[in-house]
């Protein structure tokens, strides 16, 4: 009876607590850390484990499926550890789901071998667990569950106790709290915990950026420009990062780059995926701190809550206003969040087909050309955003490129195949900007091109090797109109959204600030690219 009931519950503690020792960055041990810490332990493993041992009446089955799934969690947290610079969160649950969805976007990376293995020991364990283990219930009777009740009870006021000492982070206007400092301070349960109760928070900075919340000023339709907007996946400057990168990689996007308003490198909170915070940091002007615990996909908390954004400011103006982007428009819940954001349409990749594709994802030049139609065909002010996927890793599962040493000053050691793939489709996307110039030059109205990386590209085997880049991307706001005087300088995604509508509303000459104005200096000259 003791070891039947009680051996099972005492080691799934223990193994509960040692797992958490496999987590990287590794959180202190449970004496080092504040006590509540540990209470939040104790009382999430005891709702989970009483709850496996009465839906399953089999302690030491109850005990595997706590352990492997808590393994679970831990494996996929170290690997977003060493792609994305960050531990799993408590919005990535839901990411469990688009997996299932989108596949190719996340299993590559947990690794697709570890993932076959891993699912077919779980079914193992499952058969196992029912044959070779009777149910306590039938065997003993209800008594035989009294631990299990007294654990779920302890563990439940554990919970709430140590829930209670655990005091939400602030966020005063300034950058919260790292993920990984929490984790290493609060442990993995705690961490957890403490972003779910931000998480059901509605959020606080519903009025928005001040200058997406003043009154348009009455321009009349002929004066409004055409404005391009890209958001470029993955694209940094990596010539910056490593001199074996040639200057020629980039030599389309350095013609229209540097013919400017204003450009230089950009700060995005994010690193190697979760486009979204980047996105939405453009889209709404609102940063960390504003976004307080919804920063990790704010779009969960957007789509049914509106702020004032950058789209809705050109909607007041008088703009028809569109998003192209090659991919399902459900995902991160764009389809419900872009028409509270302003969107007047959203093209997907319905729009798209496989002919279309350069690599894993619609290519670059079919989005310039479906720019080109729409502005042809409509002379209507419009402005489009462009949502690239060329870019979009996995990279390690595209061949590499006929010439591997293209776009590089001398060979890479091996376990850098990604380098060259990721050039070849970053040069692509030069290209698509020099068109996108082209066309803009082309149309009767004025035009204003707004470029920018969302984040740099997960290639963590190359950057073990040349070592990591900065972090930061790469942003230009170009105008078909030209600029009196050069600026080059770095600039937060959040202040790019308000620099782009000051370049617009200038161009209108109805006195508003230029991109000078409030750290947005004016750029370059302006040529032509024909």
């Amino acid at each position: 009876m003791i070891l039947a009931l009680w051996m099972p519950l005492v080691l799934s503690l223990v193994l509960w607590c040692a797992f958490e020792q496999l987590l990287l960055p590794r959180p202190r041990p449970n004496g080092k850390r504040p006590a509540f810490t540990s209470a939040i332990d104790i009382g999430s493993w005891a709702l989970l484990y009483g709850g496996f041992v009465l839906l399953l009446q089999r302690p030491w089955f109850a005990m595997v499926v706590v352990g492997a799934l808590h393994m679970v969690i831990i494996q996929v947290s170290n690997t977003k550890a060493r792609t994305l610079r960050e531990p799993f969160l408590c919005q990535d649950f839901e990411y469990f789901v688009d997996m299932v969805k989108h596949p190719r976007l996340y299993l590559p990376f947990f690794g697709i071998g570890l993932a076959i293995a891993s699912t077919l020991a779980g079914i193992a364990a499952i058969v196992a667990g029912f044959w070779l283990e009777p149910s306590i219930l039938l065997a003993r009777g209800w008594q035989a569950l009294t631990p299990v009740l007294a654990t779920l009870i302890a563990g439940s006021v554990a919970l709430r106790w140590g829930l209670s000492k655990s005091r939400p982070t602030a966020y005063p206007d300034q950058p919260p709290l790292d993920p990984n400092d929490e984790l290493v301070h609060f442990g993995f349960t705690t961490l957890l915990w403490r972003q779910g109760r931000e998480l059901v928070k509605p959020l606080a900075a519903a009025t928005g950026r001040e200058e997406f919340r003043q009154p348009m000023p009455q321009v009349p339709a002929q004066a409004l420009p055409n404005v391009v907007i890209v958001q470029s996946e993955s694209f940094f400057d990596p010539r910056r990062w490593s001199d074996a990168v040639r200057e020629q990689v980039l030599a389309p996007w350095d013609k229209v780059a540097t013919q400017s308003l204003v450009r230089g490198p950009l700060d995005v909170p994010a690193w190697g995926a979760n486009t979204v915070r980047s996105e939405c940091a453009f889209l709404t002007g609102l940063r960390d701190g504003a976004l307080a615990g919804h920063r990790f996909n704010p779009y969960h908390s957007l789509s049914h809550q509106q702020v004032p954004s950058l789209i809705q400011r050109f909607k007041a103006l008088g703009y028809r206003t569109l998003c192209i982007h090659p991919y399902p428009k459900s995902f991160y819940f764009r389809d419900k969040v872009f028409p509270l954001l302003g969107f007047d349409e959203f093209i997907d990749g319905e729009a798209f087909d496989e002919q279309q594709k350069d690599g894993q994802y619609i290519a670059d030049a079919a989005l310039a050309d479906k720019v080109q139609q729409i502005l042809t065909a409509d002379d209507q002010p419009t402005v489009v955003m462009l949502i690239t996927m060329e870019n979009h890793g996995p990279l390690h599962l595209e061949r590499q490129p006929e010439e591997p040493q293209q776009w590089l000053h001398r060979p890479l050691d091996k376990g850098c195949e990604d380098l060259s793939v990721y050039l070849r489709h970053l040069h692509n996307g030069a290209r698509m900007v020099e068109r996108l110039a082209t066309t803009l030059q082309e149309q009767q109205r004025e035009g204003i091109l707004c470029f920018y990386g969302d984040h740099v590209p997960i290639m963590d085997k190359t950057y073990q090797r040349l070592g990591e880049p900065d972090g930061f991307t790469d942003y230009f706001i170009w105008s078909t109109s030209g600029a009196a005087q050069p600026s080059e300088q770095a600039m937060n995604i959040a202040d790019l959204g308000p620099a782009l509508l000051n370049a617009v509303l200038a161009s209108t000459h109805h006195g508003a600030r230029s991109p000078g104005d409030a750290r947005h200096n004016a750029g370059s000259g302006y040529e032509t690219f024909k």
